[in-house]
């Protein structure tokens, strides 16, 4: 049977809401502790969709993290997560079931171990997204580049702090010590720049989820609807309309 590249419908509709309202980014992260079943949530900011040219109809959803935050043994140890994702201003909501995989720095001690966790999660899906990218090919540093200069000063600067949710020693006045901004460090020899660059880049990490289930909710509409969306074999995807 061919190969079912058409874009699925609610990647689409997915598109269509974030083209409308670019700022309702952030979607809810659950994974599961390694200690106990346990589930913890964050919010995530969505950055991108990653795809395979040959594949449009496996999107994967690309987002970002610290290296060193508690989540990063949780996804290691159990790679499978949901998200929910509620945009206020359509009244819809996407959740997403799937699996996750981290990219980190090459200088970083968890390099090799996030390597080879995502590529084992390819070949545990062979007929995903992530296994359509050849992951063990694929130029994962220029993307984990391309993504960290994307950011705002700001949000790199949270890449140089202590690690996030440890124990706040000195208090609020060892906290106003942390950069604000961290900017690409130029050629005046900045020593203090270029190592806050190379802090928070070392610890800046790519999120990328391979759905394999959607759950779609549109409230906007009396009666509501309610779609499930399964990925088949084929690459294609089943929907089926379900009780809101």
């Amino acid at each position: 049977m061919p190969l079912n590249t058409t874009i699925p419908r609610w990647k689409t509709l997915l598109d269509k809401t974030l083209a409308q309202f670019p700022r309702s980014n952030t979607f809810q992260l659950a994974t599961i502790d390694t200690a106990s079943p346990i589930p913890h949530v964050r919010s995530h900011i969505f950055r991108s969709f990653l795809q395979s040219e040959s594949t449009p109809n496996l999107p994967l959803l690309i987002s970002s993290t610290d290296i060193r935050t508690p989540k990063v043994d949780q996804i290691i140890n159990n790679p499978n997560i949901e998200t929910s994702w509620w945009i206020e201003d359509t009244q819809e909501q996407f959740r997403f079931t799937g699996r996750l995989s981290l990219v980190a720095s090459p200088h970083h001690e968890l390099f090799t171990v996030t390597r080879d966790h995502l590529v084992n999660n390819a070949k545990v899906d062979p007929e995903g997204g992530l296994a359509a990218l050849k992951p063990a090919e694929y130029d994962w540093e220029t993307k984990r580049f391309e993504m960290f200069k994307a950011m705002s000063a700001h949000m790199k600067a949270s890449w140089c702090r202590p690690v996030p949710g440890s124990i706040l020693k000195g208090g609020q006045e060892e906290a106003r010590k942390w950069p604000e901004r961290v900017e690409e460090p130029g050629d005046d020899g900045n020593e203090e720049a270029k190592k806050n660059w190379a802090t928070a880049l070392s610890n800046f990490a790519l999120v990328v989820i391979e759905p394999i289930e959607i759950d779609y909710l549109t409230m906007a509409i009396v009666p509501n609807r309610r779609f499930r969306f399964v990925r088949a074999v084929e690459g294609g995807w089943d929907e089926v309309e379900v009780v809101p």
